[in-house]
């Protein structure tokens, strides 16, 4: 347990004016939140927390609400000398109460903290594998002759909420909006026809070129797709793959990628789970689901 208690500790709700404070409160837990990514969670969900009578941000937790059925949490830190605390239960059921009782709420854990969200109702569902590579090794794949991948335009978007919605199993059409605008690369993948059948995206952090969401018809496709976003980086790859996806996920190793962790997803109110229809290869980040 910390040194400190609960005394004069405020429980609030961020905005813009606290992005330094959730940047240094991540970075002391080695996470890599910069200011790019909290703007991104917060132009898409809310971010809770605790302040102590300083001003200085000592907890938070952020939930992204999708447009229908589901809701991430993720973000969920506490300053390690206000731990023991129960504010990392507080700020997790404010998230929760902050939305509607009739949607599903998912989370992808960390080790330590499973056992607080079993105590709060979450059940495990799956895992997701979180893959990091220091130099990408560029493999020749076999195109696939009827595809193309280009860059991405404004007239794509509504296309891509589309595939997502199959894919991650509920539409995140604000969330989607703001993250390309985010991003370093978004390809998408069309047919003879010109339908857009898969999209990938990069995000540039300041440690990792973050892979993902890698939505895609097939393994070679979701390959391909990784492959022109990952080929002319110059340094740290990251990407988080469900479960499921053993082809794709030979292709990462054969590239360099090293499976570095298997967090498990968690989820309640799982009866309002959505289905996904298996052609979602990478994720966003684990706070996004």
């Amino acid at each position: 347990m910390g040194k400190y208690n609960r005394t004069n500790l405020k429980l609030v709700q961020f905005d813009i004016n606290d992005i330094k404070g959730l940047i240094e409160l991540s970075a002391s837990v080695g996470w890599d939140y910069d200011k790019y990514e909290i703007s991104t969670v917060l132009s898409t969900g809310k971010i809770y927390g605790h302040k102590n009578s300083e001003g200085k941000i000592v907890s938070s937790a952020a939930i992204i609400p999708y447009d229908t059925n589901l809701a991430s949490i993720g973000m969920v830190i506490v300053n390690k000398e206000y731990r023991g605390l129960g504010l990392g239960k507080e700020i997790t059921q404010k998230c929760i109460d902050s939305e509607s009782n009739d949607i599903s709420i998912m989370l992808i854990a960390t080790e330590e903290g499973k056992p607080l969200y079993e105590k709060m109702g979450f059940i495990t569902v799956d895992s997701v594998h979180k893959y990091i590579c220091d130099h990408y090794n560029v493999k020749n794949i076999l195109n696939n002759w009827t595809l193309c991948i280009v860059d991405f335009t404004e007239n794509d978007l509504p296309q891509i909420v589309n595939i997502d919605r199959a894919a991650f199993g509920d539409k995140r059409s604000k969330f989607l909006h703001n993250r390309i605008i985010q991003s370093e690369q978004c390809l998408v993948v069309k047919d003879h026809k010109s339908n857009i059948v898969g999209y990938g995206l990069s995000i540039l952090g300041p440690i990792n070129l973050i892979l993902g969401p890698i939505v895609a018809p097939d393994s070679l496709t979701a390959a391909l797709i990784l492959d022109r976003l990952a080929s002319r980086h110059r340094g740290k790859l990251r990407i988080d793959v469900p479960s499921g996806n053993e082809k794709f996920q030979l292709f990462l190793e054969q590239c360099g990628f090293v499976k570095v962790n298997q967090p498990p997803i968690m989820v309640t109110n799982s009866v309002k789970m959505p289905a996904r229809n298996k052609t979602l290869f990478a994720i966003a980040a684990q706070i996004f689901g």
